[in-house]
């Protein structure tokens, strides 16, 4: 894998971002259905917003992405339009979800460039959280 120079009327770009954040109180309740639904959503937030989405991984207590941002958007705008989407979503659908949490996540994230490290290791970074 590799992050391609992309355009749009404007410019040429290449942002490729790893992002990481977690539910409140860090609870591990990104399981099973949640996570898959949470999976779902996120691509369509990504694609809607004219993001592209490397990799996605869900682990119980946060969620990792790999994701390319046109920087006209920005990756805030696009980290706060999945957060809040998500968990209005997830919130309507697992009503387990609001007995448990005031709010499903935390209002911080992590964000970091990936320009310094090759995209696949970033990329196999993200995919073998699981295997920890």
């Amino acid at each position: 894998m590799t992050v391609t120079l992309r355009t749009n009327s404007n410019i040429a770009f290449q942002c490729a971002f790893h992002v990481v954040w977690c539910p409140k109180y860090r609870r591990r309740v990104l399981g099973g259905g949640i996570e898959e639904r949470l999976k779902q959503l996120i691509g369509e937030v990504v694609e809607e917003k004219g993001a592209w989405l490397v990799e996605t991984e869900v682990m119980p207590d946060h969620v990792r992405l790999l994701v390319e941002v046109d920087p006209q958007l920005g990756i805030h705008k696009l980290v706060k339009a999945i957060k809040g989407r998500s968990s209005r979503v997830l919130r309507q659908e697992f009503p387990s979800l609001t007995s448990k949490l005031p709010t499903l996540w935390t209002n911080s994230y992590f964000v970091a460039t990936i320009g310094a490290a090759p995209p696949e290791v970033v990329k196999r970074y993200v995919e073998n959280q699981k295997n920890r």
